[in-house]
């Protein structure tokens, strides 16, 4: 008797391959789309500072400054999904820490920065938060102040966050 081997060997129902295969590839679906949603979560969080108000009033009496100077309110607002960090405050381009400490002065929510050259003020997410610029009047006769910021001149400041953005605004001097 000579028999042929491969007509007596089964195979799968074609039903029941079709029915794995689907299953397979829906598991494999299912567990991709799970892992690039967690990798996608971590690129979507971000911060979104926005300065709804900043303005200048002149202030004779500021303690510590001999001209007099501006009290400069500039108010912080995270709009975005994750906190942010203020590292870096900018005078017409140039850092605070730049100046003299005693010609310029900042205030985070009241209090004092002392350290001008290493600011770290935190915004939460949907947080606020106030910062008063001290600003001595420039006096071109001693050389004392800020230069360049006389009554009447428009000055920029520059918000520098730790993940490196900006955020500008502009006051005028009254």
């Amino acid at each position: 008797m000579n028999r042929n081997i491969a007509r007596e060997k089964r195979g799968l129902s074609p039903v029941i391959a079709t029915v794995i295969l689907i299953s397979v590839t829906i598991v494999v679906a299912v567990s991709v789309a799970y892992w690039m949603g967690s990798i996608a979560s971590g690129y979507t969080t971000f911060e979104q500072i926005e300065l709804p108000t900043s303005y200048a009033r002149w202030d004779e009496d500021i303690t510590g400054f001999t001209n007099g100077g501006w009290n400069v309110t500039i108010e912080l607002k995270n709009t975005g999904s994750a906190d942010a960090t203020i590292d870096n405050i900018f005078l017409n381009g140039i850092p605070l820490s730049g100046y003299s400490s005693d010609s310029i002065k900042l205030y985070e929510d009241g209090r004092q920065v002392s350290d001008l050259s290493s600011i770290s003020i935190s915004v939460t997410k949907g947080g606020s938060k106030t910062l008063l610029i001290q600003v001595e009047k420039y006096n071109a006769t001693d050389n004392s102040g800020i230069e360049g910021c006389t009554p009447g001149t428009w000055v920029d400041f520059k918000i520098h966050s730790a993940s490196g953005r900006d955020y500008p605004t502009r006051v005028k001097l009254p």
